[in-house]
């Protein structure tokens, strides 16, 4: 069974965890400040829910004209850059009498960063663990994700009540501060991963490749859309119950920690591939209570037991890591983690509409039930796929490994 004092023990493990968990805290206390302050503001669940995950969208266009840089900067240098960006833009936030346009613009810079900075982390991480313990070191990340969000939403409800708004947003910016010290005198000097300019052609061309595979497609598309629209529920936790909005997200936090550790520490590998959909469909079913108006506690649980589904991800990551070739891991990551956040964003647009019209708990459950039509609708396409490739006679398949070189 897998340990986690092996990966601590691994060259740079260290410093690469702290400065994510790090960097989540930030977000997660900034973000919650940001999106009090522009509800406070405007009144609009719309443009509090774009507050919080708005800049996800950002990172759709980062992830065609950016992500190239990712395997071709050094990623000591790439990461203190992007942490101390991040840092100042946030710092700007805080700024009293800024108009919303102007909060909407950093937050877009923000999200050209952040699609960058993912795609360089995560290759990082491949590059440091080795293949096989890949799924652990991701585990545990997510491990940390979840508790500094836990920590950071209860924090920065804390700080809301003891601060105000604006000063829980220049803690994160402190925050932000605190990773891009721990980026840049943790890390080690390592070269790029690739060679070559980073350019916008090369960023669509290495796109294009990573698409190209049926297999890699149905991976980014479990990544992306099933996920994203459950975060779109999520994102109406402040318009839903804004004094109690950062219980919610507590509780998300704390479901999420405990899928992650129960799938990175205790599945075993032959059950991995028989469990993805249907924790993926975990991470939705119980949102359609919210229809109802739940009482409190209700509410309360059912986030905790959705989130737990979030660790459907690992084994979605897990089968891509194992289609794509090492060169490309920083990008292929990255392209997943863009996306997926980009979807993220959508979701939340699409939530904070549909909320103007009805309500905030019917805007969850509608999500809700698209991102489970779309977790059954993949999983079929995925058996059908492995059907049709088990018909295959066995002399005529080739290798995996010399199947993944040819197609991608």
């Amino acid at each position: 069974m897998p340990r986690y004092r092996a990966l601590f023990r691994t060259l740079e493990f260290t410093p690469l965890f702290l400065t994510g968990a790090a960097h989540t805290a930030a977000q997660t206390v900034a973000g919650l400040g940001l999106a009090t302050l522009v509800f406070r503001a405007t009144g609009s669940p719309l443009l509090s829910a774009l507050a919080l995950f708005g800049p996800s969208l950002a990172q759709l266009v980062g992830a065609t004209t950016l992500l190239s840089a990712a395997d071709r900067l050094p990623p000591r240098a790439a990461l203190t850059g992007i942490a101390l960006f991040f840092a100042l833009g946030t710092a700007v936030l805080a700024v009293p009498g800024l108009p919303t346009w102007a909060v909407f613009a950093v937050l877009l810079a923000e999200g050209l960063a952040a699609s960058l900075g993912a795609g360089v982390r995560h290759g990082l991480l491949n590059e440091i663990l080795a293949r096989e313990d890949f799924l652990l070191g991701r585990s545990v990340t997510n491990m940390a994700a979840g508790a500094c969000q836990i920590a950071g939403f209860a924090a920065g409800g804390l700080l809301i009540a003891l601060l105000s708004p604006r000063g829980t947003v220049l803690v994160g910016a402190g925050c932000y501060l605190a990773a891009a010290l721990l980026a840049r005198f943790g890390l080690g000097a390592r070269p790029p991963r690739a060679a070559g300019r980073a350019s916008v052609a090369e960023t669509w061309r290495t796109n294009r490749r990573l698409w190209s595979s049926p297999a890699r497609r149905r991976c980014y598309l479990a990544l992306w859309v099933p996920n994203g629209l459950v975060v779109g529920c999520e994102s109406l936790f402040v318009p839903y119950d804004p004094g109690r909005a950062g219980l919610l997200f507590a509780c998300a936090a704390l479901g999420m920690l405990a899928g992650d550790t129960a799938v990175g520490r205790f599945v075993p590998a032959r059950l991995r591939a028989r469990i993805r959909f249907p924790l993926q469909a975990l991470l939705a079913a119980p949102f359609l209570v919210f229809v109802l108006d739940p009482p409190l506690p209700l509410s309360l649980f059912a986030v905790a037991l959705a989130a737990v589904g979030y660790a459907a991800s690992l084994l979605h990551q897990e089968r891509l890591t194992a289609l794509v070739p090492e060169e490309l891991g920083g990008h292929a990551l990255g392209l997943h983690s863009s996306g997926m956040v980009a979807l993220q964003g959508v979701s939340a647009a699409l939530a904070g509409t549909l909320a103007e019209y009805t309500s905030a708990g019917t805007g969850m459950a509608l999500l809700a039930l698209v991102s489970l039509a779309v977790t059954c609708a993949l999983a079929r396409a995925e058996t059908r796929a492995e059907g049709s490739t088990s018909a295959t006679p066995t002399a005529a398949r080739p290798s995996p490994r010399r199947d993944r070189r040819r197609t991608a």
